[in-house]
């Protein structure tokens, strides 16, 4: 069986605007929040929640050039104070300080971000997923048809308490 290498999660594709507001609307994203991208491309979802909801936020990537495209995208936005982004590995990245955590992977690597995400998160902090379910063991994630036409499906996972 190929396993592909940890490092490719998943290529680039952009996460239509009006699904980044149906993600920020599903985890019902509000100003206290610290909100997470892994494998952030250009940014639009930390800055998406940093401008319409005032939430502090980090996106992480894997690829220098995305990392400082998010970047210059937060600064030309002007949520630069508020939005954050590192080259990092999602799967090495302490998920404890989020309180939501978005995705937009592919099957194989949206699995392994669901597993480090039950181990890394604290209860409660909820994970959305662009297109593919979280599935671990018989926990699923609450599904909702995304409201921009398609058959675009957004997932939320919320992390249980560690009882």
């Amino acid at each position: 069986m190929f396993i592909p290498p940890r490092y490719v999660l998943a290529p680039y594709l952009p996460t239509p605007h009006n699904v980044v507001e149906g993600m920020l609307r599903l985890a019902d994203v509000k100003a206290s929040d610290t909100v997470y991208d892994l494998g952030c491309g250009d940014g639009r979802l930390v800055i998406s929640a940093a401008e319409t909801r005032g939430a502090r936020g980090l996106g992480v990537d894997i690829e220098p050039y995305w990392v400082e495209q998010s970047r210059l995208n937060a600064s030309a936005a002007g949520v630069s104070h508020l939005a954050r982004f590192e080259q990092a590995d999602a799967l090495d990245l302490d998920l404890s300080p989020a309180t939501v955590v978005f995705a937009y992977l592919v099957h194989w690597s949206t699995r392994l971000v669901a597993q480090h995400f039950v181990k890394s998160a604290r209860p409660g902090t909820r994970l959305v997923s662009h297109s593919f379910p979280i599935e671990l063991g018989p926990t699923r994630s609450e599904s909702v048809v995304a409201e921009d036409g398609t058959s675009r499906i957004i997932h939320l996972f919320i992390a249980p308490s560690s009882s």
